[in-house]
């Protein structure tokens, strides 16, 4: 994408880190940046991660209007617009088709806050959508996700799969790996019967102390 060739290829690094750890699967995966001047950098649909290339990336305006590029933006932007449109913190956003969130996605309830890491990175608990919405309902798969939005770092899109969130690409990038982590955690104490959460005030603390005082005390 011209003017924007070292975001774009920071973009495509992400991706082939998230399949590589196997976050991602096929094309099934995007990611956004918000521009300095508002507007979305977006991968486009369907193109292998291996094949896109800086200038296969496209440009959205905050309304969805395609204002450059020579591909289809993913076809899951509704979400990506939808996010950064409600949430002026967050300045990139990646959706993986990873497997310990999806097992989670099928089952009821999001994730409570149950460690550390989760405190720090997603910043509170993962919430799930209300509701199944078809792949090919974009407009009802962005709306359905910003209604289960929250001040945390990622949700859950019911039988779907994780959305993560974060100030810069390489935040939004670190959340992916911390919520599959937490998923597979959540599912294993699910499975041994008891957990316990990580208090609420706990959760704040936590948050702020990597926002503002991490790697400075």
């Amino acid at each position: 994408m011209k003017g924007y060739e070292n975001l774009s290829e920071e973009i495509i690094a992400s991706c082939l880190r998230l399949k590589k750890s196997g976050l991602l699967l096929g094309t099934w995966g995007n990611v956004s940046v918000r521009l300095p001047d508002g507007n979305i950098l977006i991968t486009p649909s369907r193109v292998a991660y291996e094949e896109m290339t800086a200038d296969d990336m496209v440009v959205l305006s905050p309304g969805g209007e395609v204002l450059s590029g020579h591909r289809l933006p993913t076809s899951e932007r509704e979400i990506h617009r939808g996010i950064l449109n409600a949430r002026a913190d967050v300045g990139a956003v990646v959706h993986t088709h990873s497997p310990k969130a999806m097992a989670v996605c099928a089952r009821e309830g999001g994730v409570p806050v149950i460690s550390e890491e989760m405190c720090q990175v997603v910043g509170g608990e993962i919430p799930l959508t209300e509701k199944f919405v078809p792949s090919h309902d974009h407009v009802g798969l962005g709306r359905i996700a910003v209604s289960a939005l929250t001040e945390a770092n990622a949700l859950l899109i019911r039988n779907h799969g994780p959305v993560c969130m974060g100030r810069t690409l390489a935040d939004a990038e670190l959340c992916c790996f911390v919520v599959e982590k937490s998923c597979g955690i959540y599912l294993d104490v699910l499975a041994a019967g008891q957990f316990n959460r990580v208090p609420e005030r706990y959760v704040k603390a936590g948050r702020d102390y990597y926002l503002n005082q991490y790697g400075k005390t």
